[in-house]
């Protein structure tokens, strides 16, 4: 089996057949457990699996869906918390 084909199976076991029941951001406390400054948009399936997109694989931060839909086509990452302040970069010496 290839690894794409791999993979394939994977999701289908998981959202082939299913329905989405809700949809809704992870909160802040959800986000600040993953270790994530944004918040992403979670989908929970009828079986109970929350679903969310991660900027990577590694599970860096939120991530981004887009859709064919032209009422929603990006569904964006919300901050979760205000970064702290830093100093302005300096300006480049031209």
């Amino acid at each position: 089996m290839s690894n794409e084909n791999h993979w394939v199976e994977k999701a289908q076991s998981v959202f082939v057949g299913r329905t989405i029941v809700a949809a809704r951001y992870l909160t802040t406390d959800e986000a600040e457990n993953l270790g994530w400054c944004n918040r992403a948009v979670v989908f929970e399936l009828d079986n109970g699996t929350l679903v969310w997109p991660s900027a990577d694989d590694e599970g860096n931060d939120a991530g981004v869906l887009f859709t064919t839909n032209s009422k929603a086509d990006t569904l964006p990452w919300l901050r979760s918390f205000s970064p702290l302040p830093f100093a302005s970069p300096p300006r480049p010496v031209i």
